[in-house]
């Protein structure tokens, strides 16, 4: 007997016919409901800003933190489920200790990323250790930092696909906000004209006016390695 498209909706570890996984799909597209992401990778560092959206004028912006410190030479910017990301953060900090405390040096910025797609990828595995989920998680990751190879940056999904970026939008700006990068982003850009781009593209697709409360930004800097400035 042939399941529905129905049941296949349901199934979080089946394929369609079609060799889709429908829940990884819609938790991609989860994505795009989030806040507006964006990360550029220069010769001298990353810089990494993200949109805060304030739904009151109650809400403290400085609690709506979308930027987390992973290690002092790796930062992350997410969009999409804040409880979902914090999972996934609170997983490469946990590794990226234990890899300092293992073999007395930092993890690279590839392997704190690939460590987090495999967790991403246990959701539906009733065999699954601590952190899986039994959905897919709904958010995006952009992992930037300074290692043995120079200024990194990965952006992670929900798939669990991960890959490097010269320049990344993710977010419900993404789609503006990369044509933008494509149109602005050059190998030659320093931090300070990184960082003029970030704010000005953040600019055009946000809904309001952007200020210290509703951006948030990350410098990370290749000349002091772990220098976070906000």
């Amino acid at each position: 007997m042939f399941m529905t498209r129905s049941e296949y909706d349901r199934g979080v570890n089946t394929f369609s016919p079609e060799g889709r996984l429908f829940q990884v799909e819609y938790a991609i597209e989860a994505i795009k409901l989030g806040s507006t992401a964006i990360g550029i990778k220069t010769s001298e560092g990353i810089v990494l800003a993200v949109e805060r959206r304030i739904t009151s004028p109650l809400t403290e912006p400085e609690s709506m933190e979308k930027i987390l410190k992973i290690d002092n030479h790796i930062g992350c910017a997410m969009s999409g489920l804040i409880a979902d990301s914090r999972t996934l953060v609170d997983t490469a900090r946990v590794e990226s200790q234990s890899h300092w405390f293992t073999y007395n040096e930092t993890m690279t910025v590839e392997s704190v990323t690939h460590t987090v797609s495999k967790l991403t990828l246990q959701f539906g595995d009733d065999d699954a250790g601590a952190g899986a989920m039994s959905r897919p998680f709904g958010v995006a990751l952009l992992f930037a930092g300074i290692d043995e190879k120079g200024p990194q940056l990965f952006h992670l999904d929900p798939s669990g696909t991960y890959f490097e970026c010269e320049a990344k939008a993710i977010g419900s700006g993404s789609e503006g906000a990369q044509s933008q990068l494509h149109e602005l982003y050059h190998q030659n850009m320093n931090m300070k004209e990184a960082l003029i781009t970030v704010l000005t593209i953040l600019k055009q697709v946000m809904e309001e006016k952007i200020d210290s409360n509703n951006v948030e930004v990350m410098l990370i800097a290749n000349v002091q390695r772990g220098n976070f400035l906000h």
